[in-house]
């Protein structure tokens, strides 16, 4: 007989989502689905509120990572209000940046998702999470937490708290790091980069033991996307947009963030509050697209810090003949490379000078453009806050495209490709529906971020009766 089995919710990820598998007569995987349950509007109740009201506003979407909306929705009012950030201001959005890149990425890999690779697949459920972690790998698990505070103490430093930070404002910030401060972050910063080697050397000695389950776990080709700078290299606060090929060709290059409509759709199904966000030019769906750290890796040509850009040499070695990862679980890997990044340039500008200058905010003209795009790397991915404002600064429209949400069509493809290849009909177990999980868990989606619309999106209600039987559904 045909089987439906539903994993609800899915777990250890930010958000609500469940999973549904459907199995037919014969055993095989039919179809399995990657549905997401929630649904919230910030872009339509931010409007009418004034511009400058948006940093604070719109990092209240998420609490992993609030700092991303902080800064892209700052560089958006900054280009609303004509007024471009000093470069000391600059400085310490891109600093807070670091530490937002840096603990965001250690939470996915050591609390979120090592308990899979480090413990088994097939484990205790019970156990397999950041306790179980902590009684087999004890010093390793500290360690990592350590690491993550580091990464909340430098967003801390500059936005007087770990989560919700209140410091950037039209032209700059408000606030600024003490030299004393920095010097203490900037002492404490080699331990870490310990334990993110550490967790690089955890991750590829399981690789290498599980070669057979690399190969088969979600490879497939797609297209790859992010920021880069102006010579290809990963970018995580500025830059313009680039976007990759299957076969590792480079088909948009330093392409304008403010002009993404023209290269980027959506579409949506009927099963998910989610979006299909695709490339333009390929269609739908072969133009959709990988971002966050394995479509960063996969789209640029170098990486400017000397200890990432070595271990991003090694991620090439690994890589297909087009120069490309294309299997899920490296997006861990691509992630720790991104820690490396984020220490080092985190360094780089606490070792300096100019970031704790006096000079924190520019001069507001006065006059207002109507429309801006700010853009912005989150540790997910590419973050696009778009606001049209009227002559008072009032906000009459917003758009948010999340990191999450451009990553959706690939958690989908994933979820359905581990469940055929792993998932034996007639004998199913939790270890294999976790597979399916540890797919969505690889791309570390947070749900709160990219559940937004513009326009009317896809509902369906459901309704039981008192013996839990579905008498009607009811869809938009």
């Amino acid at each position: 007989m045909a089987k439906h089995y539903e994993v609800e919710p899915v777990t250890r990820i930010e958000g609500h989502a469940k999973i549904t598998c459907h199995i037919g007569d014969d055993g095989q995987v039919e179809r399995a689905r990657f549905h997401v349950v929630e649904f919230r509007g910030f872009e339509k109740f931010c409007e009418g509120r004034h511009f400058s009201e948006m940093p604070t506003l719109t990092e209240r979407i998420c609490g992993i990572c609030p700092v991303s909306h902080h800064l892209a929705s700052a560089k958006t009012i900054d280009l609303l209000a004509n007024a471009k950030p000093t470069r000391t201001a600059a400085l310490l959005r891109e600093l807070m940046h670091m530490g937002q890149v840096f603990q965001s990425h250690s939470l996915s890999f050591f609390h979120l998702s090592s308990p899979d690779l480090l413990l088994g697949e097939d484990s205790d459920p019970a156990l397999r999470n950041v306790v179980g972690l902590a009684q087999n790998f004890p010093d390793a698990t500290v360690a990592a937490i350590k690491a993550r505070k580091w990464g909340q103490e430098v967003i801390a430093a500059i936005g007087g708290r770990k989560i919700h930070p209140n410091c950037a404002v039209p032209g700059g910030m408000a606030a600024t790091i003490t030299r004393e401060r920095g010097a203490e972050l900037l002492a404490e910063m080699p331990q870490h980069m310990d334990t993110i080697r550490l967790g690089i050397d955890l991750l590829l000695g399981w690789c290498e033991q599980n070669p057979d389950t690399v190969q088969r776990f979600a490879r497939f080709p797609s297209y790859y996307a992010g920021l880069v700078g102006p010579n290809g290299e990963l970018e995580l606060y500025d830059g313009n947009f680039r976007v990759t090929d299957p076969q590792g060709q480079v088909v948009e290059d330093q392409f304008n963030p403010q002009n993404y409509l023209d290269i980027i759709g959506e579409r949506v199904e009927d099963w998910t509050t989610l979006k299909f966000p695709y490339y333009l030019p390929a269609g739908y769906p072969d133009g959709a697209f990988r971002v966050g750290p394995l479509g960063r890796l996969n789209n640029v040509d170098s990486i400017p810090t000397p200890k990432a850009q070595e271990e991003f040499l090694r991620w090439k070695s690994l890589a297909n003949e087009n120069g490309i990862q294309e299997g899920t679980l490296m997006y861990h890997y691509a992630r720790l490379i991104e820690c490396l990044y984020a220490a080092e340039r985190a360094a780089e500008i606490l070792g300096g000078e100019e970031v704790y200058g006096p000079d924190l905010m520019a001069a507001t003209p006065g006059t207002l453009t109507e429309r801006a795009v700010g853009v912005i790397e989150a540790p997910r991915g590419t973050l696009w806050h778009d606001y049209t404002i009227d002559e008072s600064g009032a906000l009459t429209a917003v758009n948010l495209i999340v990191s999450t949400g451009q990553n959706n069509p690939a958690m989908c493809k994933s979820v359905e490709l581990v469940a055929q290849e792993f998932i034996d009909g007639k004998n199913v177990t939790e270890g294999m529906l976790n597979r399916m999980e540890m797919a969505i868990r690889a791309h570390d989606p947070c749900l709160s971020c990219s559940t937004h619309a513009v326009g009317q999106m896809p509902l369906v209600v459901e309704l039981y009766d008192s013996r839990g039987e579905l008498f009607e559904v009811l869809s938009r």
